[in-house]
């Protein structure tokens, strides 16, 4: 296992920097606030709370919860456009100082395409680098399901992404940033996991992470000390 300070010039060094997205890059969680927007919120809080306790696979959960939202595509872009995602201070900062050391950075979200890259496209991210879920939709625009070949889709999807990220672009060092279970989990085949607690502080991972922070100017200063 490696110490703080070794995890420290992983990132230093990083090629790639695989940031997760809901209550990470964004303040909030896109799939409760799409289940707000749709009338539903409450009683998918409730089962996102169950999904976090662990007591059921992460397919399942979406499974459940988007069943109950049933959302068209007239309201996912509806979302969008009345309620956009609101970005956490200090990410624009530290994406575009990644982007001027030549890092390539992605999005890797078990949250939804379409929210996911309005948010790359404000941090001038490529498309070409969200890993997200697929919403699907019949021709009237009716909820049909979402795209379940997605790695981001189930459990351990996130290691997945990163495993073809490697394979694809022979990357050395690959860091995972990210609030949740999902994220930590990532390492490996990530090289290095950084917990971020600036929106919501989930308790075990808190209490895992070798490396835990509340703000990204703390990874800047890092960057800056080189």
């Amino acid at each position: 296992m490696a110490s703080l300070l070794e995890l420290k010039e992983i990132f230093r060094n990083a090629d790639a920097v695989c940031f997760d997205v809901d209550s990470t890059v964004i303040r909030e969680e896109g799939i409760d606030e799409l289940a707000k927007f749709c009338g539903v919120g409450d009683a998918v809080a409730e089962m996102t709370r169950r999904a976090m306790g662990g007591t059921v696979t992460f397919k399942a959960a979406l499974t459940a919860r988007l069943g109950l939202i049933r959302p068209s595509y007239e309201q996912v872009q509806k979302l969008i456009s009345d309620n956009p995602p609101q970005l956490t201070p200090g990410i624009r900062e530290l994406v575009s100082r990644l982007h001027q050391r030549g890092v390539q950075v992605f999005l890797v979200s078990g949250g939804f395409q379409s929210i996911v890259e309005h948010v790359a496209l404000q941090l001038n991210i490529p498309t070409a680098n969200v890993f997200a879920n697929r919403l699907k939709f019949y021709f009237n625009g009716e909820y049909a399901g979402f795209d379940e070949t997605q790695p981001t889709s189930e459990s351990g999807g996130k290691g997945k992404v990163i495993t073809h990220l490697k394979e694809q672009f022979h990357f050395k060092n690959v860091v995972m940033i990210g609030d949740g279970a999902t994220d930590m989990e990532a390492c490996p085949p990530g090289d290095c996991f950084i917990g971020f607690g600036g929106n919501v502080v989930r308790k075990q991972v808190k209490e895992k992470a070798k490396w835990y922070i509340t703000h990204f100017d703390e990874l800047l200063k890092e960057l800056e000390e080189r």
